[in-house]
C-alpha cells in the first residue's frame, strides 16, 4: 500500500498554520493576565491579546508566503531529475564538466 505524501504534507501545514496563530495569542494573553494582576490594572490583557493576534497573523502570512513561493513537489522532482540527467550528459556525477 502506497501512502500519499501530499496528504500528510497538507495536514502538517494546516497544523502549522494553527500553531503559528495560537501560540502568540496564548503567550501574549497570559502575559497580559500576569501584568494585570501584578500592576492591578484590567485592560492590559485585551491589548496583549490583540498584539498576539497581530503577531500570529504575521506568522501565518510569512508561512503562507514561503509555501506559495516554492515550486510544487512534483515540479521539484522533475527539476532534480532534469539536473541529474544533465550532469550525466556533461560527464560528471557531481555536476562538474570533465575536460
Amino acid at each position: 500500500m502506497k501512502y500519499d505524501n501530499g496528504v500528510y504534507r497538507s495536514m502538517t501545514q494546516i497544523i502549522q498554520f494553527g500553531i503559528n496563530m495560537l501560540v502568540p495569542i496564548m503567550l501574549c494573553t497570559f502575559l497580559g493576565i500576569f501584568l494585570d494582576r501584578y500592576l492591578g490594572t484590567s485592560f492590559l490583557v485585551i491589548i496583549m491579546f490583540f498584539i498576539g493576534a497581530a503577531a500570529g497573523g504575521r506568522n501565518v502570512f510569512i508561512f503562507a508566503k514561503k509555501i506559495y513561493s516554492r515550486p510544487p513537489v512534483h515540479d521539484e522532482v522533475k527539476v532534480r531529475k532534469q539536473n541529474f540527467d544533465d550532469s550525466k550528459k556533461i560527464g560528471g556525477d557531481d555536476g562538474s564538466a570533465s575536460e
